[in-house]
C-alpha cells in the first residue's frame, strides 16, 4: 500500500491524505493545547481569559464591587470581575448548579450558606471555601422629615408577623397603625418595604428581629420549648395584607421609595443607611441606635456576619482568584481603616481577622 494512501474524512466526505489527516490532528490538539493553557495559567494577563463571575447578596454587593474595582486597577491587563445582585439565596442557587466556565466563581452572602445549599454544591463537585468578611447591622429607617421610631424586637414582631398572640391566644395580626401596638409608637399605619424570601438580609432579619421578639411573649416561648418547627412557622411568617410590602433585591429602589413616603420604613443593610445619612435616619432597637460603633460592640440587637465563597475548583482555571481573594483579605480592604469601612462594612477584631485571611488565602475547605 502506497505511503500516502487516500481516506474519506468522515466530517466533510471529502479525499484526506494520511499526511494532511496526521497534520491536521495534530493542528487540533495545539490548539485545544493553546486552549487549555489559557484557561489554566492564574497569572495570565492576555485579557482573553474569562473574568471572574460573582454574584449573590444585595448587601455584600457595594463591598464586593469595590473589592472588584481595585482589584482592577491592580490588573488592568485582565478583564474585570463582574458582580451581580442576585440576593443570596438566588446567589447561591447560581453558585451551587455546579463548576465549569458557565458557572460563577464566587457567592456572596448576607447569611452563612445553609446546609441544604452546602449539601447541593457537593452534590454537584464544588469544593468550596467561606470567608468571613465583618459584620453588619440590619436597619429599619425611614426619611430624614419622618417622625423618629424607637423600637423593641416585641414590637418589629407584633408589627410584621402574619400572627400575633392576643389574650393569650394565637390570632390573626390586628394591628393596623404603630400606635396599636403601643401608645409611645408614631400615630402612623404600619407599612414597611423589605426585602424577598430569597435575600439573606429578609433570612437574617426573621431569625434574628422576629423571632427574638417571638421568644418575648411566654406562649410562644413555650412553644418553642416543646415544638420548634411550629414556633417557626409563627415567628417567621410575615403578614400579606399590604403592611409589608417586597421591595425586591434592590436597596438602593428601597431607599428612594423612602424619600417619596415619608411614613414608611424600610429593611435593609447598615451599608445602605450609612451611604444615605443625609437622607434617612435609623430606628432605635432595644434603646440603641444602628450605628458602628454599636455594631462593632454587638450593642445594637439585630447584627450579622458576612460572607462570601470561592469554588476552589475554578482557581487556577479562571486567572486571578487568588489575587481577588488577597485584595479582599487585605488589611487595605477589610481593615479597620480600610476602604470598605468607608462604604459601611463593620471590621471583624484584629486577630481573628489575620486567622481568617491565612484560612482564605490557604483556601481551606468548608466541611460543614
Amino acid at each position: 500500500m502506497p505511503h500516502d494512501q487516500t481516506k474519506l474524512h468522515p466530517r466533510k466526505g471529502t479525499i484526506m491524505t494520511r499526511t494532511n489527516l496526521i497534520l491536521a490532528l495534530a493542528a487540533g490538539a495545539t490548539a485545544l493545547l493553546a486552549f487549555l493553557t489559557l484557561y489554566s495559567n492564574p497569572n495570565d494577563t492576555s485579557g482573553a481569559a474569562r473574568e471572574i463571575r460573582i454574584v449573590g447578596s444585595s448587601t455584600v454587593f457595594p463591598f464586593s464591587s469595590s473589592v472588584a474595582e481595585n482589584y482592577g486597577q491592580k490588573y488592568p491587563s485582565r478583564p474585570p470581575p463582574i458582580v451581580e445582585s442576585t440576593g443570596t439565596g438566588g446567589g447561591f442557587k447560581l453558585f451551587c448548579a455546579g463548576t465549569g466556565l458557565q458557572h460563577p466563581d464566587i457567592a456572596n452572602a448576607s447569611r452563612r450558606i445553609k446546609e441544604s445549599e452546602y449539601q447541593t454544591c457537593r452534590a454537584n463537585g464544588i469544593d468550596l471555601t467561606e470567608v468571613r468578611i465583618g459584620f453588619d447591622g440590619i436597619v429599619l429607617a425611614n426619611a430624614k422629615k419622618g417622625p423618629p421610631f424607637a423600637l423593641t424586637r416585641r414590637q418589629i414582631f407584633q408589627a410584621l408577623a402574619k400572627e400575633v398572640p392576643i389574650d393569650g391566644q394565637i390570632k390573626p395580626n390586628p394591628y393596623k397603625k404603630w400606635r396599636e401596638i403601643d401608645p409611645s409608637l408614631p400615630d402612623l399605619k404600619i407599612e414597611v418595604l423589605g426585602p424577598p424570601p430569597t435575600s439573606g438580609t429578609r433570612d437574617a432579619f426573621v431569625e434574628i428581629a422576629m423571632e427574638g421578639g417571638a421568644k418575648t411573649f411566654p406562649i410562644l416561648k413555650t412553644l418553642r420549648e416543646r415544638n420548634k418547627k411550629a414556633f417557626k412557622r409563627i415567628a417567621h411568617l410575615i403578614r400579606e395584607d399590604g403592611a409589608f410590602i417586597e421591595a425586591g433585591e434592590n436597596d438602593n429602589l428601597i431607599v428612594q421609595k423612602l424619600i417619596a413616603n415619608e411614613s414608611a420604613l424600610g429593611i435593609f443593610g447598615y451599608s445602605f443607611l450609612a451611604n444615605n445619612s443625609g437622607r434617612l435616619k435609623g430606628a432605635t432597637v432595644e434603646g440603641a441606635a444602628p450605628t458602628f460603633e454599636n455594631i462593632a460592640s454587638g450593642q445594637y440587637a439585630i447584627s450579622r456576619s458576612l460572607f462570601f465563597y470561592l469554588k476552589k475548583n475554578h482557581v487556577g482555571i479562571v486567572p486571578g482568584l487568588n489575587e481577588f481573594v488577597r485584595e479582599f483579605t487585605s488589611e487595605d480592604s477589610w481593615g479597620k481603616n480600610g476602604y470598605l469601612a468607608e462604604k459601611g462594612l463593620i471590621p471583624i477584631p484584629e486577630e481573628t481577622r489575620k486567622a481568617k485571611a491565612a484560612e482564605a488565602r490557604a483556601l481551606i475547605s468548608l466541611d460543614l
